[in-house]
């Protein structure tokens, strides 16, 4: 177990007693019972808590759903604060705080006005900026549900679903009815609140989940930073990066501020913030999940479920799975889910004989690196293959230098990306000379295959796809039309009635819905033909290797300080491993041990010498679209054989 420094007694003690501080003048100036807002006595330790503790501590009389609520707000009081210095305010600049106690996860609390102030979150979580008094009776609060499970359970002695008691926080990009839905944006609606619920925010519900809050999130999936919810922060070291879009999730759980989230995946947005962040998360296969109620639908964006362990991830992924109407896309996933329980069957520990894992060297070549900051990461993952192998897996390995996918590629690339891959070789492919010929030719011979200065076409970088237009602004207009706002109809309406960040540390918002939205023609042929071409290589590749599965480290670069400057690309490498998953395939990570020390880029991006630094690393495996069993079997085998997991000292129990 690696060491961390843990906060002192006193710390957790003033900490404390703050908490409770704030709470007894809000039951003055209120006139509420304690009992009414403080956990009541109950031996329940939520921290680290699993859906099978909760719902048998439920069973068993020891702890009621509005309890489990109550003691889940109270770390969010005691650690939702902010966690990073505005001097300008919420919307300018940011300098970092080194252990700052706070992560700043969830932006939007599902309680009433009385309810939330007497807790002591300001009116900026408030459920609805547009709705002030919020006293319909048909959108009850978090614990209004919380205690309506309660009085089945007391009625009927059973649980109302399989997820009864589950407490989550949703990623501000999917539509919750009763709680503002902005993604991330402070954007001027005239009604906050969607008129329905997101379908997998709707399954959620009537499997007896329940929603407190909405996850802070990239705005607009896009980095670290929100306009409305501020800036989120990692967990284990709150001067560094949490991940990407879905930082809010990944940090609310494992801080322990929720039992499981709802992350959106379009290029490592739950894979990164769940690394970070040492938790589990699966960007599931795209078809297998609906889209239905999110912004920014699209054909590589993926609902998938964060939690704490294999087991849980895969028991939430059992209720939202599945076809929906309202996303043609999930058509494609008829008959390819499981009998119920579909996921979490599989995912128990035990043996992996007979299952063959290829190791993808391509994300592993210390020579292609743009420094040793890489370099432990690695090491850590050549541990973890030596435990899968322990655990009776056969290991598919093209060794050190090697590359298991690139017979494939060379193979198929060419004819499949055809115009894409020729316009990256003008040279080859002369114009006005018929280029069939020499396509051909390649197809028959792949050693005649050209590459790039840095390798492509490799698994690292297939090539750039060149014409692809208009699909963010279709899909911000296609939700807007379908959400019906008086006030918000068009992506020109989000970009004309809002205000943005402005920060040098963090994409500009604003600039890139401008580009998207001067698009005219929805051309999305070619991030098609890439995602087609990848797919049939990948495919290819694991049938000639007959594999199950493959890994790989999720990111080679521990989470960088958030105000210094990024490790640079060389070789078409950034350190994200997320590519393949990104075209369309299942993939989970699970925590695979922690750094000793890193190396930091300073804010011009000059290397620094090493640090002592214990940050999470997590291991990623990868499946053919439709095999999320297979994972869920490889990910619960080694992570009951090494138990990675360690939380985050700095939030720990009240």
């Amino acid at each position: 177990m690696p060491h961390f420094r843990k906060p002192t007694r006193r710390a957790h003690r003033n900490r404390g007693v703050a908490f409770l501080a704030s709470i007894l003048l809000s039951l003055c100036a209120f006139g509420v019972s304690a009992a009414t807002v403080a956990p009541q006595a109950t031996g329940f330790q939520v921290v680290e808590a699993t859906i099978d503790d909760i719902q048998q501590a439920i069973l068993a009389h020891q702890l009621t759903a509005v309890q489990l609520v109550q003691l889940y707000l109270a770390r969010a009081k005691a650690y939702n604060g902010r966690c990073v210095n505005e001097p300008q305010g919420i919307l300018g600049p940011i300098t970092t705080i080194a252990h700052a106690g706070q992560i700043n996860a969830l932006m939007t609390f599902n309680l009433r006005p009385a309810s939330r102030v007497v807790w002591g979150f300001d009116a900026h979580h408030a459920r609805s900026q547009t709705d002030l008094v919020d006293n319909d009776p048909t959108m009850p609060d978090a614990l209004e549900v919380a205690a309506k499970l309660d009085k089945f359970v007391a009625l009927t002695g059973h649980l109302i679903g399989p997820l009864h008691g589950v407490v989550m926080a949703i990623k501000d990009q999917y539509d919750t009815f009763d709680m503002r839905t902005t993604s991330g944006a402070t954007a001027f609606y005239a009604n906050d609140r969607p008129p329905t619920d997101a379908t997998v925010v709707a399954r959620l519900r009537a499997a007896g989940a329940i929603i407190l809050a909405k996850a802070n999130m990239g705005e607009y999936a896009s980095g670290g930073r929100s306009g409305w919810g501020g800036t989120n922060c990692n967990v284990y070291d709150t001067q560094r990066a949490s991940g990407g879009s879905s930082a809010g999730s990944g940090t609310s759980v494992s801080a322990n501020l929720v039992t499981c989230a709802i992350g959106e995946e379009t290029g490592g947005s739950i894979l990164s913030p769940s690394r970070n962040n040492g938790i589990v998360g699966i960007p599931p296969t795209r078809e297998l999940m609906s889209a239905s109620g999110m912004i920014q639908q699209g054909v590589n964006t993926r609902v998938g479920p964060m939690c704490r362990t294999v087991a849980d991830t895969a028991r939430v992924l059992d209720v939202i799975a599945g076809y929906d109407p309202n996303d043609e896309l999930t058509a494609y996933g008829i008959g390819r889910i499981p009998a119920k329980p579909s996921y979490s069957r599989f995912a128990v520990p035990g043996r992996l004989d007979g299952m063959r894992i290829g190791v993808v060297r391509e994300f592993m070549d210390k020579s292609l690196m743009s420094s040793v900051a890489h370099y432990e990461a690695i090491d850590l993952i050549e541990k973890a293959i030596a435990d899968i192998r322990a655990l009776g897996a056969t290991i598919v390995d093209p060794g050190p230098g090697g590359a298991l996918f690139q017979s494939c590629i060379d193979k198929d690339v060419p004819v499949w990306r055809n115009r894409l891959f020729a316009s990256q070789f003008p040279t080859v492919f002369l114009t006005g000379v018929d280029q069939i010929p020499t396509l051909v030719d390649m197809y028959l011979n792949p050693s005649h295959v050209p590459h790039t200065s840095t390798g492509s076409p490799s698994l690292r970088n297939i090539g750039p796809t060149n014409g692809d237009a208009g699909g963010a602004k279709f899909n911000f207009d296609w939700y807007l039309q379908r959400r019906g706002d008086a006030q918000m109809q068009t992506l020109a309406d989000l970009i004309n009635k809002a205000v943005f960040y402005s920060d040098p540390n963090f994409s500009d918002r604003k600039a890139s819905l401008v580009s998207n939205n001067a698009d005219t023609t929805l051309a999305t042929d070619a991030a098609l033909q890439n995602r087609f071409a990848v797919q049939t290589f990948m495919h290819e590749c694991f049938s000639e290797q007959n594999l199950d599965a493959v890994l790989y480290p999720s990111n080679t670069l521990p989470p960088k300080i958030m105000t210094n400057g990024n490790e640079p690309t060389v070789n078409d490498w950034g350190g994200s491993s997320t590519f393949p998953s990104n075209q369309g395939f299942p993939a989970i990570t699970v925590p695979a041990g922690f750094t000793t020390q890193v190396y930091d880029r300073d804010p011009s991006g000059n290397l620094l010498p090493p640090v002592a630094a214990v940050l999470p690393i997590g291991i990623e495996f990868l499946a053919l679209p439709f095999d999320e069993p297979t994972l869920f079997r490889l990910a619960a085998a080694y992570e009951a054989a090494t138990r990675h997991r360690v939380p985050p000292p700095d939030f720990g129990p009240l």
